[in-house]
This record gives structure tokens, sequence and C-alpha cells, in this order.
């Protein structure tokens, strides 16, 4: 059939990933919302990234503002770079 997509066959494995946790709950609160797996959400997002490509549209981009509102998210992708856990202090 025209229009027809067809699966591609993939496969998975678990993995433990440690994430900052405010914006692992922008995450968990985005999937939610688009009523899709965290791992369906993060496959997607890395997969839109390695091609350069915007993954949200501007009703999605407005969903997680408030989420990042709602959660105390101010972190930047600029800050990525500057992470430090706990006590620890970036030079």
């Amino acid at each position: 059939m025209e229009g027809d997509v067809r699966p591609v066959v993939v496969t998975r494995v678990q993995t433990g990933v440690r994430v900052e946790k405010r914006i692992l709950k922008v995450a968990k609160g985005l999937a939610e919302y688009l009523d899709m797996s965290l791992g369906d959400l993060l496959e997607g997002v890395l997969l839109h990234a390695f091609e350069g490509k915007q993954p949200f549209n501007d009703e999605t981009i407005a969903r997680i503002d408030m989420l990042k509102e709602l959660y105390g998210l101010d972190l930047t992708a600029e800050d990525a770079h500057t992470f430090a856990e706990g006590d620890e202090r970036p030079e």
C-alpha cells in the first residue's frame, strides 16, 4: 500500500545512564505528554541531533518550556560543559 511505513527492526539494549534530575523530570513529562516511552523519546531526540535537525515543533517546545518552569530547570546547552557533581566545582 502506498504511504505505508514499514517498521525498521532494531536491537535495543538495557543501559544505565546518569542524568541530572530536573532534565530527567522534564524528559519524562514530555514523553508522557507525547504518549511514548522515555527510551523512544531519547532515541528520537538523539537521531535528530545526529543529523543536525530540530526534533520538536513549536507546540512541543511550548510544552517543554512549561515543564521546565514546573520542574525548575534553568540549565542550558551551554551549561552541559560545566556540570559538576555535588560539592565539586568546575575549574
